[in-house]
């Protein structure tokens, strides 16, 4: 008698999804960066594995005077070649509409509209909608003033779960300061209850950062050791190997403080926090993978006497009983000499060295890593006995990849979120007083930088990481950056 193979858990695929509703998706600023090289994409590889209804259309909305064979012909070429000859693809583009328009202009919003009608007649949708404002935060208010005059939304709370739905997606920055944001939600709101609005912020659909709290919290070996007890340091580390490219004007009117620090930094960290020491730098002229680059004054578009920081790393001290004395260690920057996103919990070691009379070295730490991107995964380094007959302690590493536990890569963030914003879901997605607290937060730095006594411009060359009083800021208390 032959028993049945065993089911590898990992993939079990008996799991079912909840089903999606049929909707018009609209995206403003359709023809876009963030349209072409995110929404489309992710939207049709949604669409293959039978993810989004059959009968959901997808309404672009730009200024720029198209009809939808040119919209969908455009769309086609966001996607690799084969697929965009792909059954697949054509089934997909049958869902492709365009509606040019003018943001500001009411008469376009009321077009829209009857686009929008005449789509729920023709493909029995119900009148849900899912409004995309994949536009500069500069377009919002136009945006949703507009939306709300035309009726194209139906402002209702979650209770009303027999309605047709409205929902919207806004990207981030959620304001410019604490002032700006407060003033954005009172706009959102005025057209949208709380339950209708989903804050995006791409971090959260990564599967490493959605795996934090399921790592910790469902592995008996890890929950007992995550505070001050165990733990002697965290980091968090956002690198980009890039500059400003083409959002010189956003970019510099904003700086890294803004444009990482406030939401993906903050989100990483999520935890009630005092800043206590942070070095903000700008980077002049280098070299990024042996490539020769300006300095942040010279880059194409920016004042040549910027003061805007590219470069923050700050320590916080996080004030509550788990992880009092722990300190957390934040740095992002840009030009730096590769992109990396991690966060790494960094144990104490023993209090007492067994082996340090057996003539060995020091131990180093175990360091548990958690790889955001690329190649998301989680690692663990460990004491391991050298083989041989003399008694040496080296570090070894357990690591955990996707592809190799999973048979696949994980889901690209922006699939993950759109599909839960099409499903009703909220979890991953940033509340009112969420981006409230975190300006609140963060403009209590940059007040401090506005300053009589501010902290000085620091500078870097590119492609290194950073000024030498970042690492000043560890060394304080003998800790040194881990590379990444």
């Amino acid at each position: 008698m032959t028993s049945e193979p065993a089911v590898n858990p990992l993939r079990d695929e008996s799991l079912t999804l909840k089903a999606t509703d049929p909707c018009c998706i609209v995206v403003f600023g359709a023809t876009g960066d963030l349209t072409h090289r995110k929404l489309i994409p992710a939207l049709f590889r949604l669409s293959k594995q039978k993810l989004l209804h059959p009968r959901t259309a997808i309404v672009g909305f730009a200024r720029r005077q198209l009809d939808s064979d040119a919209f969908r012909e455009e769309m086609r070429r966001t996607v690799p070649g084969s697929d965009g000859a792909s059954p697949e693809w054509e089934r997909f583009a049958g869902s492709l509409f365009y509606q040019p328009g003018v943001f500001e202009d009411p008469e376009a919003f009321r077009a829209l509209g009857r686009v929008l009608t005449g789509l729920d007649e023709k493909r029995g949708i119900p009148g849900n909608r899912l409004f995309y404002l994949a536009t500069p935060p500069s377009e919002y208010a136009a945006l949703l003033a507009n939306i709300g005059a035309a009726g194209l939304a139906r402002r209702a709370s979650r209770s009303d779960a027999s309605a047709p739905w409205s929902r919207v997606i806004i990207e981030k920055p959620f304001g410019h300061d604490l002032k700006s944001a407060r003033k954005l939600n009172a706009l959102v709101h005025s057209v949208f209850h709380e339950s209708q609005v989903y804050r995006i912020d791409h971090y959260l659909g990564k599967e490493t950062v959605q795996n934090i709290l399921v790592f910790r919290l469902s592995n008996g070996i890890f929950e007992p050791l995550w505070n001050n007890r165990y733990v002697e340091q965290v980091q968090i580390s956002v690198a980009e190997s890039v500059g400003v490219e083409t959002r010189a004007a956003y970019f510099d009117s904003g700086g890294i403080s803004r444009d990482i620090f406030q939401n993906h930094m903050m989100q990483l960290l999520t935890l009630t926090i005092v800043a206590r020491d942070i070095v903000r730098a700008q980077y002049v002229a280098g070299a990024v993978g042996g490539t020769p680059v300006p300095g942040y004054r010279e880059e194409p578009g920016v004042d040549p006497r910027s003061q805007t920081e590219t470069y923050l790393a700050a320590r916080i001290d996080v004030d509550n009983w788990r992880w009092s004395g722990v300190p957390f260690y934040l740095r992002t920057g840009k030009r730096l000499p590769k992109r990396a996103t991690e966060i790494a919990i960094v144990f104490r070691n023993p209090p007492y060295e067994l082996f340090r009379s057996a003539g060995c070295d020091a131990l180093q730490a175990n360091v548990l890593r958690l790889r955001i991107q690329p190649d998301e995964g989680i690692s663990l380094s460990f004491g391991s006995k050298s083989p041989g007959q003399a008694l040496h302690i080296d570090p070894v590493q357990m690591d955990f990849y996707y592809l190799t536990s999973f048979g696949q890569d994980p889901p690209d963030a922006y699939e993950r979120l759109l599909l839960d914003c099409n499903l009703g879901d909220s979890t991953l997605f940033a509340r009112r007083d969420e981006v409230e607290l975190a300006w609140e937060f963060v403009d209590g730095i940059l007040n401090a930088w506005r300053s009589d006594n501010r902290p000085p411009l620091l500078t870097y060359p590119a492609g290194t990481w950073g000024p030498p009083e970042a690492d000043e800021l560890l060394q304080r208390n003998h800790h040194h950056w881990y590379p990444l």
